[in-house]
């Protein structure tokens, strides 16, 4: 059944269709420039330029790369197990990409057959999406390690799958102190339920779930591989881990992947800690015009993409400044200290909101 009986089949088909295309060119080129984002302020934490040749400033580098992984030579290894070696990254990228569906990034904006141009998917139990497809990402990576018969590789994704089951635990915890104060799964809930006064009512803030971002944050650092957790593809260690047999395009999706989920962890972080696309400074009522203006709907987006964008350069940030853990340091502190940490804040939250 329609959402609206005045809408046609097609019509309703047509602009789902373009949601999705608009999204993913974006999600796609967003990809593509958090890599050279990280370029460039690594660069600049290491005291060097960064991508600075293709184009003015470099900004024309992500196509150049993107052009030489299309064409460089697609070497496969006679002795991988052949399905599974090119099923895994396509597992991994889209398990990436499809999160985006239930994120919303921008304020309610019906448009001419009163669609939502900002959320693919209103979702009612969208954090729960979320967490659920992004969680099997990890299978691309486990597939990618079996079938490659290296046992570098191998052992990189049993790395992998163990990290994400250590910080999954403490990852989902970490948001039950949101939904408890929201009330609610449904991602446009909790930030309505932050969007009162400004920063002041955010979660982080407002809702005192600053130990909860900060165990949504390390988890997070885990469940993405990323330093100083990444020791999936430490090359010191294991040549490239989980990817050291592909190459060309292939080994570019798995690249994508991590950036990808990158950006839907900051997304998330966003929407749960950050108020969404609220102001930090107030709501939207100082504005003359309706609730559902074009201006209204530039401000959110440009206050969600900046949210994102602090958050993607704390990833770059703690990758150019800390060493890279042990594999033990790396489990005990997911579960020795981040589960305990994360079980106390639970328990915290709802005597809080009980006595209040």
């Amino acid at each position: 059944m329609l959402p609206f009986k005045h809408v046609t089949i097609l019509e309703f088909f047509l602009w789902s269709l373009i949601k999705v295309v608009v999204v993913t060119v974006v999600m796609l080129m967003g990809i593509a420039y958090t890599v050279l984002l990280e370029r460039k302020l690594v660069g600049r934490i290491q005291n060097r330029w960064g991508p600075s040749r293709v184009g003015p400033f470099g900004l024309l580098q992500p196509l150049v790369d993107g052009a030489k992984s299309f064409l460089k030579e697609d070497l496969i290894p006679t002795a991988v197990y052949r399905p599974l070696y090119l099923l895994a990254p396509v597992v991994s990228l889209g398990c990436a990409l499809i999160p985006i569906a239930a994120i919303p990034f921008g304020a309610p904006n019906l448009g001419p057959h009163r669609f939502d141009f900002f959320e693919i998917a209103d979702v009612n139990v969208g954090l729960l999406v979320i967490l659920g497809v992004a969680s099997m990402g990890v299978y691309g990576i486990a597939l990618a390690g079996w079938s490659s018969n290296n046992k570098y590789s191998l052992l990189g994704s049993l790395r992998s799958s163990a990290q994400l089951i250590s910080y999954e635990l403490a990852l989902g915890l970490s948001l039950v102190g949101v939904v408890l104060r929201a009330g609610s799964l449904n991602l446009r809930t909790i930030v309505e339920q932050q969007s009162t006064h400004g920063f002041l009512t955010w979660n982080i803030l407002g809702g005192f779930q600053f130990v909860a971002f900060f165990i949504y944050l390390m988890a997070a650092f885990a469940e993405t591989n990323r330093s100083p957790f990444d020791l999936p593809e430490a090359e010191s260690e294991l040549t490239g881990g989980y990817h050291t047999e592909y190459s060309s395009m292939k080994f570019a999706m798995f690249f994508m992947a991590e950036y990808g989920n990158m950006i839907n962890v900051g997304c998330v972080a966003t929407l749960l800690f950050f108020g969404g696309w609220t102001s930090p400074f107030a709501n939207w009522s100082w504005l003359p015009t309706l609730t559902n203006s074009f201006l209204i709907a530039l401000l959110s987006i440009f206050w969600f993409v900046s949210k994102v964008f602090l958050f993607l350069c704390l990833y770059v940030w703690v990758r150019g400044t800390l060493p890279r853990f042990r594999y033990d340091q790396l489990m005990n502190f997911g579960w020795r200290f981040l589960l305990p940490l994360a079980i106390l804040n639970v328990i915290g939250t709802s005597l809080w909101l009980a006595y209040r």
